[in-house]
Order: structure tokens, then sequence, then C-alpha cells
């Protein structure tokens, strides 16, 4: 079993107990209808009591829940396939005022999201000139998120291989009962290498009833390609030109495609 939160933000919250101890009060009234069993407190042990009160209110809006990863037979979420493209042109920085890569942000920005999917079995595909996949489908995402520590720009050679991109992310659904089956594309290139089309993959896509989201980061993708693909699935094209545009983007499919 594991144990976590869907909103751990708001523990930062939790700094205001300090007044409890440190504010001076305005008030001194206690609005109980019986105040009788107060009286075995000392009035030093309120700010415990009020302290111990407000960090019970921020744990409850943090909205903690237990959830397994081993207990496969009840996921209840859907196959989703992360496509990630690791061609040369993924190596350019200047997509945010970090010193980092595209694919490096990339990376970053998939972990955030794997860190939202609770429920849903992932995989990931890696193309470049060819596509080959990183991990099957598995619901240790944690472990999904150590093997994306071992991928690099140039791992699959430097051209952009769509078609071979979908092929390979529908040969990891293929054996897949989930009745919900997702495609999450992301390249910042044009279709120039591999052995299959992205016509002849996107056929078969629609045949097996894949959704496929497409991303297209930058300003040199194929955008009417990427658009063509997401919208013949009954998905939608996204296009980002920096860091902060793509993790609206993954936010936008986190809502649309919900854990």
């Amino acid at each position: 079993m594991n144990f976590s939160f869907e909103y751990p933000i708001v523990f930062i919250l939790l700094l205001f107990i300090i007044c409890f101890f440190r504010c001076k009060e305005s008030l001194e009234g206690i609005y109980f209808q019986k105040t009788a069993f107060l009286k075995s407190f000392s009035i030093n042990r309120l700010p415990l009591i009020n302290s111990f009160i407000f960090a019970l209110f921020v744990i409850s809006l943090a909205n903690p829940f237990i959830y397994d990863k081993k207990a496969q037979n009840l996921k209840r979420g859907r196959d989703l396939v992360l496509s990630i493209d690791s061609s040369g042109s993924m190596s350019e920085k200047g997509f945010s005022d970090e010193q980092k890569s595209k694919f490096d942000i990339v990376i970053e920005l998939v972990k955030d999201f794997l860190d939202k999917r609770f429920d849903d079995n992932v995989g990931i595909v890696v193309f470049g000139s060819f596509a080959y996949p990183a991990s099957a489908i598995t619901y240790d995402l944690q472990a999904l998120k150590e093997m994306l520590k071992y991928l690099y720009v140039g791992i699959a050679a430097n051209n952009t291989a769509i078609g071979e991109a979908i092929d390979q992310s529908l040969r990891l659904l293929k054996y897949s009962n989930a009745k919900k089956k997702v495609i999450i594309l992301l390249t910042d290139g044009r279709h120039n290498s591999g052995q299959i089309s992205p016509k002849d993959a996107l056929f078969k896509a629609k045949k097996e009833g894949v959704k496929i989201y497409t991303i297209g980061i930058g300003d040199d993708f194929d955008k009417t390609l990427l658009q063509k693909i997401a919208k013949q699935t009954n998905a939608r094209m996204f296009n980002a030109k920096n860091k902060e545009e793509l993790r609206e983007v993954y936010k936008k499919i986190e809502s649309l495609e919900t854990s």
C-alpha cells in the first residue's frame, strides 16, 4: 500500500502555526456551548490545542489517500504510452531560462506528469532515426522514473521517425485489456526517417481505437501532421514554445485524461 496527498502544496499553510505561539491575541472568547472540559487545560496549552486542530485542517485540505501499485486487478485507469523525441535537435538550449536542453526539460516534466498518475499503466517509447520501447507498460511508475535517467539525446540516432514512434507505441498497447488507450507523442521536428510512414501508423491507430495526443515544441515541427494525427484519433494537438507552456500542456492533458 502507498500513501500520498493530492494537494501537498497546501502544507505550506502549516507555517501559520507559529502565529498560535507568537502573534498577539486580540480575542479571548471561547466559542463553545460547553467549555467545562477546557478547565482541565492550562491557558498555556491552548496554543498546542489550536495548532493540532489547525494541522488536522491542513491535512484534510491536502486530500490524503491510499493506493496500491501492485494490485493490478483493482486498477481502473488507462494504458498510456509516452512517445518521446530524442533526436539531435532536442539537445538545443534556449527552451527556458535554465541552461538545460529541450530533452532534459521534457524528461523533467514527464517525471512530474508521472507523479500524478495513480491508476494508469504507463510505458515509454523513445524515437530518433528509429523508435524502440524504453520501457514496457507498467504500474511501477517509480521504476519508470528511474529509467528515464538513462535516456539521452541521440540514443535512437538523430533523425525523426514519427511513423515508427506511433507503431512502437501501438505494439506496447497491443495486448492491453484497458478500455482506454492513449499515446502522448512529443517532437520538435518533422518526419524524415524510419520504415513506417505516419499515414500507415495513423491508420493502424484509428483501427485499434487509440487516442494520440501530439505535442510540438519549438517552431520547427510539422504542425499539419501533428494536427492530423490528433484530430483523426479524437485527441488534441498542442504547441509549446518554452518550458512553462509545456508544463501547461501536460496540465491540460491531465485534465483530459485523468487517472
